[in-house]
């Protein structure tokens, strides 16, 4: 596997060796200090060019970059709604495992390249062409203490979509179940543990993309417990894992909402779990 060293000079060289890119950003986790690094880590780079049009007539110059192990190029794809904002973007996962991630930006949209993230570093400006840039801090992800209308939203959110869970084991549907108990009740439960360790730890931090990090600052319990509710390989495991993740949820509110001054909807709470015991039948 080719070395971060060597990975940057590559890049960096490309874009020296080719008068169309005038300047060379990056975005993303390596230029966040706080991100521990590793194999992984994706290099977020942006070229910003005289025409993004000149570079796709003929593609073979990014073979200069390895060979592939596979690639995506999101503007061209159909069913997944390309942005098609003047912009042109390469994911490429190398035989050696490495990935680039590689956006053509066009010099009329040199002054927001970025486009407002705070975790961006210029690496190379031929001409002076980019703005300066403060230094980058992953700020703008930190946890941030919810609202009133905030926590009420995630509590209404989490209850009012276990019924629709409730709904789809009874009708013995369980991919329709498990989508929404994955998507909607679980990711509310993690965003109101997030909220919680936030409080604790100063709210001062990330729990990074899709809530990775967030492991890092859960007790032992509430990490098994959590994990316990990914079981919905069967019907009887969805609806455990309903039960265990209104458990959670409601406790943790209560908990939450007593010890920072916010108002719960007990009273809807508990007619959910009420509702939810009476068409449990593999309780």
């Amino acid at each position: 596997m080719r070395t971060e060293e060597e990975m940057f000079t590559l890049i960096l060289d490309t874009a020296k060796d080719d008068s169309r890119v005038l300047a060379v950003g990056m975005n993303g986790s390596r230029t966040n200090k706080n991100v521990p690094k590793d194999l992984f880590q994706d290099y977020d780079i942006v070229y910003i060019v005289e025409s993004v049009d000149s570079f796709l007539k003929d593609q073979s110059w990014i073979d200069r970059f390895g060979t592939r192990l596979i690639m995506q190029t999101p503007e061209d794809m159909v069913l997944f709604s390309p942005t098609k904002n003047g912009r042109y973007t390469y994911l490429m996962l190398f035989e050696d495992g490495n990935r680039i991630d590689l956006t053509l930006c066009p010099k009329e949209q040199a002054e927001t390249w970025n486009e407002g993230d705070c975790l961006a570093e210029i690496l190379l400006d031929k001409h002076q062409l980019l703005p300066n840039l403060p230094e980058a801090t992953d700020q703008e992800y930190w946890v941030k203490p919810p609202s009133q209308a905030e926590f009420f939203d995630c509590c209404n959110e989490f209850w009012w979509v276990s019924t629709y869970v409730v709904k789809g084991l009874c009708r013995n549907e369980l991919f329709y179940a498990a989508d929404h108990l994955n998507e909607n009740c679980r990711k509310e439960l993690l965003r109101l543990l997030s909220w919680q360790v936030g409080a604790e730890q100063g709210y001062q931090f990330s729990v990074g993309k899709n809530d990775k990090y967030l492991p890092d600052y859960l007790t032992e319990e509430q990490y098994d417990a959590v994990l316990k509710t990914m079981d919905v390989s069967s019907i009887h495991a969805a609806w455990s894992a309903l039960v265990s993740l209104q458990k959670q949820f409601d406790y943790n509110a209560q908990l939450f909402s007593q010890k920072y001054g916010l108002e719960y909807d007990q009273r809807t709470a508990e007619k959910v779990l009420e509702y939810t015991a009476n068409f449990n039948v593999s309780s």
